[in-house]
């Protein structure tokens, strides 16, 4: 996919621009920066309704399933980053602005950015003292940190890094993501299909899940089915086979999302949402979500989704590189586990005490509230 779609970006660009049009450039390399720089990128769509928006991204995973969104003009692939196409790529899309996300260091574009003196910064950065750029060998990359005009980073540790280097306009912005999820307070958060599921029972909601992670909670649903509470399940894969194998391994009265038609879902143990689009407004009906990813190593999802609906939260215990999972667990908001014996024992502690479940739902909404202000600080920044 990113191949062909590679193959079509100036094309693209050339239909959808013209020489008079004012522009921002947004870049992303998946879906996760994505969700982390909407908040800025809406920001700036209202606060100037007369440029065109080119969104970009560099995996599948993002523009496949935001190629179609409002806040771009035009959405595009990022060309692989060579001298040429860098040239090429500015001289179409001639930005006002440029927003690059977390980890996005391409040398060839960033070179030729400079060049040209545009205004350029890279939001909600996370460094390590690992990352090339501060290795004898990386000069090539850390050079390329000073096209940007300034640098927003999540935390302490990123600036530290960065000004070892001698780049010394930096910000500590915190996580965009907070403002993002926040936002998800101010809208219409019903789904009728998930309250006909729910009605008045305790909730558990799966979100993001993989085969690991399945591992740890199938097991526990089987046997916990004459009690009082529902199990929504929202994998990560929603391929039919996945589907089709989760499904055969429930011993439950199961549907998804798919099947449900006109059936009465109240009288169902399980729901498999096998759609996307759903699970941020889903975990609103949650009282406890386990979110996946860290039971093993493809990475943990958004646990700030569930945690600002004040939702106690369960995760395996693959979580080192996500600084937020790690301070929810210190302050008691979010259980890591390392087993099904594990997770039996934290989920049925969550469900049968109530007081305890609120307790730790609610370290998690002020968590959320106290770290809000990236977007602010970085509007206040930019000029056009």
């Amino acid at each position: 996919m990113g191949v062909v779609g590679r193959s079509e970006t100036f094309s693209k660009l050339k239909n959808a621009l013209s020489s008079n049009d004012r522009t921002f450039w947004f870049h992303c390399a998946s879906l996760g920066e994505y969700e982390q720089g909407l908040p800025v990128f809406e920001a700036l769509k209202s606060k100037y309704p007369n440029h065109k928006v080119v969104l970009s991204f560099f995996s599948p995973s993002g523009y496949e399933v935001r190629q179609n969104t409002k806040i771009a003009d035009v959405v595009v692939y990022l060309p692989m980053d060579t001298k040429p196409n860098a040239k090429n790529f500015l001289d179409i899309v001639n930005p006002d602005y440029i927003i690059f996300v977390k980890y996005e260091i391409w040398p060839n574009f960033l070179s030729e950015i400079k060049k040209r003196t545009s205004k350029a910064i890279l939001i909600s950065a996370v460094f390590r003292n690992s990352q090339s750029f501060f290795k004898w060998y990386g000069g090539f990359m850390t050079s390329s940190l000073f096209a940007f005009n300034h640098i927003f980073t999540q935390d302490e540790n990123s600036a530290a890094l960065l000004k070892k280097t001698g780049y010394s306009t930096v910000s500590v912005s915190g996580d965009t993501r907070f403002d993002r999820v926040l936002n998800q307070l101010n809208t219409n958060n019903t789904i009728s299909f998930i309250e006909a599921f729910k009605k008045d029972k305790t909730c558990v909601v799966f979100g993001s899940t993989w085969p690991d992670d399945d591992k740890l909670y199938l097991n526990f649903i089987n046997d916990y089915s004459n009690r009082e509470s529902k199990f929504i399940i929202a994998p990560h894969n929603i391929k039919s086979a996945y589907i089709a194998s989760l499904k055969s391994q429930l011993r439950v009265k199961t549907i998804s999302y798919s099947e449900m038609n006109d059936k009465d879902l109240s009288q169902y143990n399980v729901f498999i949402l096998d759609t996307i689009g759903y699970l941020s407004k889903v975990y609103s009906y949650a009282d406890i979500a386990y979110v996946g990813g860290a039971a093993g190593r493809t990475g943990l999802h958004n646990v700030l989704e569930p945690a600002v609906f004040g939702v106690p939260i369960i995760i395996g215990e693959n979580y080192d590189k996500f600084p937020e999972a790690k301070t929810l667990i210190d302050l008691n908001g979010i259980k890591s586990v390392s087993s099904s014996m594990d997770f039996e024992s934290t989920i049925n502690t969550l469900i049968t005490d109530i007081t305890f479940r609120k307790e730790q739902g609610s370290i998690n909404e002020a968590f959320i509230k106290e770290n809000q202000g990236a977007v602010i600080q970085i509007l206040d920044y930019i000029r056009i």
